[in-house]
């Protein structure tokens, strides 16, 4: 049992070099190869969510059958660790860690903002972090600038990996529920606006709630934003520049 952990801690695509395979002998379908099924596998969980997506519903939409999608990936695992760093391919203008005239606190913003993003428009992705080592290219290029522009702060060594934790886990909690609140909205066919109108007025109608609710549409209002998009940029600025702030402190404390 010991051994299998340790195997399972092992696995990856990444590091098995199964992850750019072109079909495994003869016999596999015309038109079809491994980008179109990972390109198919984003859309569908785009549209679908993980719990919507199966190989039996990605061959149908590849229009071949079941098993010829085997030919290329061993299991449904790796395909999904496949299309994790196929997305963070998107990420394609990051800042210069190595550009010494550049501002290290608007670089951890930039890339504070385009993962947020990245948690948004894929809301499937988050689920999927620590269920794989995450080794791909795509990946390991946004994790290493990462890495580089923390560096840049001044922040003893024994801080980096605390500072990055900081960072990166608030973002993916505020993106998170973000894209978790906009999938849900877009399930009900209303847009984000109206579904928190109608959550608010429900909220602020029940007996349980009502208090709470009325306490937060004055910090609502202080904060402004006349819609959930406005809303949730001007907290997510704030938020990061708080962080911002405490690296700045610990910096000076040492």
């Amino acid at each position: 049992m010991a051994e299998t952990a340790k195997d399972a801690a092992r696995h990856s695509v990444w590091l098995e070099g199964k992850a750019r395979r072109h079909g495994r002998g003869g016999g596999q379908p015309s038109g079809l190869d491994l980008d179109r099924i990972i390109q198919t596998t984003v859309r569908l969980l785009d549209a679908e969510g993980l719990t919507g997506f199966s190989m039996r519903r990605l061959a149908a939409d590849l229009n071949v059958t079941a098993m010829s999608v085997y030919w290329y990936v061993d299991t449904k695992d790796d395909l999904l660790e496949l299309a994790l760093d196929s997305v963070y391919g998107e990420l394609e203008e990051l800042p210069d860690p190595q550009d010494e005239n550049a501002d290290w606190r608007e670089q951890l913003r930039t890339l504070a903002t385009v993962y947020r993003g990245l948690l948004v428009r894929h809301s499937w992705l988050s689920p999927l972090a620590g269920r794989y080592l995450n080794l791909g290219p795509n990946s390991l290029r946004f994790s290493r600038t990462v890495q580089q522009v923390v560096l840049r702060t001044g922040l003893p060594a024994h801080g980096i990996t605390g500072a990055i934790s900081a960072v990166f886990q608030f973002v993916y909690g505020y993106g998170t529920i973000e894209g978790h609140f906009i999938a849900r909205a877009a399930d009900t066919g209303l847009s984000p606006d109206e579904y928190f109108r109608h959550a608010l007025s429900a909220s602020a109608e029940a007996p349980q709630t009502a208090e709470i609710v009325e306490q937060s549409r004055g910090f609502m209002a202080a904060r402004g934003g006349d819609t959930v998009e406005e809303m949730m940029d001007r907290d997510f600025t704030f938020a990061l520049d708080l962080l911002v702030a405490g690296i700045e402190a610990m910096v000076k404390r040492g």
